[in-house]
């Protein structure tokens, strides 16, 4: 039965709406009634009681505002009426004890995957094709024209043949029907690949590599280091121009840092070195032809649920994603840790307000003191520009019920689920532990989501409430509504509808469990995202300027 309200914690003084409710209707809660003085869309919150100007407004447990005027029961809370504030943070108060969830049923079960020789395992298997700087993305290109619809790997553009109709109406003097004309999707099938094993060639053009800051270029081979290192990438060409911030070298030793034994093929081609664009280039699309034949014989074999490293991202969220997309995944992330696997909560800006609980659940002293550290550094560095976290959230945001970044956080905050933290990783750092790890990232979608992959996650759950099309060269990103409505406005973007929660036909703890059976379907490589069938490749690396 769907409910019209939810109180998320004991202590919380606001009521969040399930449903539209009017002014003028009455709430039953708790023996009393409260008449609504506001029309209350559904995501948004209402006041459980009279709350005063100044007046801290609790949810999920947690201080996310404060009241700027008086607010009766039944008041709406607003932008107007409400300011971001959060609780500070220390260091490490107290260990917080963690319940593992029963992991019997998954504990023989397994995912098809392709194993390296260095024991990671990848959900897919991909060759990559990566300039060193921008200069390089030229050619590129060129390769990736060369290669995809050669090996089958291109996309059925049935926009160019909608123009192209478009065309054929204006010079035969039928303008009045381009206005009826409707798109058709290509019926045909696409053509068949030559490497069958072979996910794909990705192409990881970008804007760095020179002109910036030399840590800038650092972080940019360090990034694209953990690109060819990650298990999901079974070879590498790179183009470097030769003069640029980026060089081969500091590309070398990041690689060699990660992996002192790795053995990958890898091909490096230099533009100043090796004369003209056409020797350069028929030597890089031959050498990068004959490394796919060597990838092609790589083949899927069983492997444990302790190989998938998981990241778990939320954008373009709303008032739901806090009470069933985001617990679902937490849910589902304590179940891989249980069982041996990686998990990875990032997009630190909405991690504001929920410092002290994440600093509690750290193993260590030193990730405890590295997190609080890397949260002040990346506020800090906000205020310094006349911005801070409290600009995090976006205009959608506020719409669909997230008025202060508070409430925003403390939602985002459930993807992590409860298990303890056992590493705190800085951008670009490499994933070194199993179990959930905490990754220094902006909350954009883009950046956030090409820092998870470059971390070495083989699969990213993405949770959303308003949509979004983001997606990743070579992990599969699963997107995940926080409601029906959702899914069913966008179903070309959505994979999993996490709406059963807000409708009470489904338990966060089952919903964790559908995702994990998704997630072992998709990294079989038997389920395709939906991302992955509309080429998502997104792929932007954060230069550690402020970005939200």
């Amino acid at each position: 039965m769907l409910h019209k309200f939810l109180k998320i914690h004991p202590n919380d003084n606001v009521l969040v709406a399930l449903t539209d409710l009017q002014k003028g209707d009455i709430v039953e809660y708790d023996g009393s009634q409260i008449v609504l003085v506001d029309n209350v869309q559904a995501k948004h919150k209402f006041a459980l009681k009279p709350l005063a100007a100044g007046e801290e407004i609790l949810m999920y447990g947690s201080l996310v505002g404060k009241a700027v005027y008086d607010i009766p029961a039944g008041g709406v809370l607003t932008t107007s009426n409400v300011k971001h504030q959060v609780n500070g943070f220390t260091g490490k108060t107290k260990t917080i004890g963690w319940q593992a969830p029963d992991v019997s049923k998954w504990a023989n079960r397994t995912f098809m995957g392709f194993h390296r020789e260095d024991g990671q395992v990848g959900t897919s298997n991909y060759w990559l094709v990566v300039p060193l700087v921008f200069c390089e993305n030229r050619n590129v290109d060129i390769i990736k024209q060369a290669f995809l619809d050669e090996l089958g790997f291109g996309q059925r553009d049935v926009y160019k043949s909608y123009v192209q109709q478009m065309v054929d109406l204006y010079q035969s003097g039928n303008t009045e029907a381009i206005g009826t004309l409707t798109l058709q999707k290509a019926s045909a099938p696409a053509q068949r690949r030559i490497f069958e094993n072979i996910d794909g060639i990705k192409f990881l053009t970008h804007q760095g590599g020179c002109g910036g800051t030399r840590q800038d270029s650092d972080m940019l081979c360090a990034l694209l280091a953990d690109y060819i290192h990650h298990p999901n990438v079974a070879g590498a060409t790179v183009l470097s121009l030769g003069c640029q911030n980026a060089q081969v070298s500091i590309l070398e030793s990041k690689i060699k840092a990660l992996n002192p034994n790795f053995s990958k093929p890898l091909i490096v081609l230099e533009q100043q070195k090796e004369g003209t664009e056409e020797e350069m280039m028929s030597k890089a699309i031959k050498q990068t032809f004959l490394g796919l034949i060597e990838a092609d014989k790589q083949t899927r074999k069983p492997a444990p649920l302790s190989k998938l490293s998981i990241g778990l991202e939320c954008g373009g969220s709303d008032g739901f994603s806090g009470i069933s997309a985001n617990p679902a995944i937490g849910h589902t992330s304590d179940i891989l840790v249980a069982l041996g696997g990686t998990t990875v909560l990032s997009e630190f800006p909405e991690l504001c307000g929920v410092e002290q609980e994440l600093i509690n659940r750290c193993e260590s002293e030193e990730s405890a003191e590295r997190f609080a550290s890397l949260m002040r550094a990346y506020a800090a560095s906000a205020e310094a520009v006349g911005s801070g976290f409290d600009m995090n959230p976006s205009p959608g945001n506020i719409r669909d019920g997230l008025i202060t970044d508070a409430i925003k956080s403390a939602g985002a905050a459930k993807k992590g689920g409860t298990s303890p933290i056992v590493d705190v990783l800085d951008y670009p750092e490499y994933i070194k532990k199993p179990g959930l790890n905490l990754l220094c990232t902006p909350g954009n979608d883009v950046e956030c989501t090409t820092a998870l992959v470059g971390a070495g996650t083989n699969i990213v759950l993405f949770t959303t409430g308003l949509g979004t099309p983001t997606g990743n060269p070579i992990a599969p990103v699963i997107k995940i509504s926080s409601n029906t409505k959702l899914a069913q406005r966008m179903p070309d973007i959505i994979d999993i509808d996490t709406g059963a929660v807000i409708a009470g036909e489904k338990t966060i703890e089952e919903m964790g469990e559908d995702v994990l059976d998704f997630i072992i379907e998709v990294a079989s490589g038997r389920i395709e995202t939906k991302e992955k069938a509309l080429h998502q490749d997104d792929f932007i690396p954060w230069k550690r300027g402020v970005s939200l």
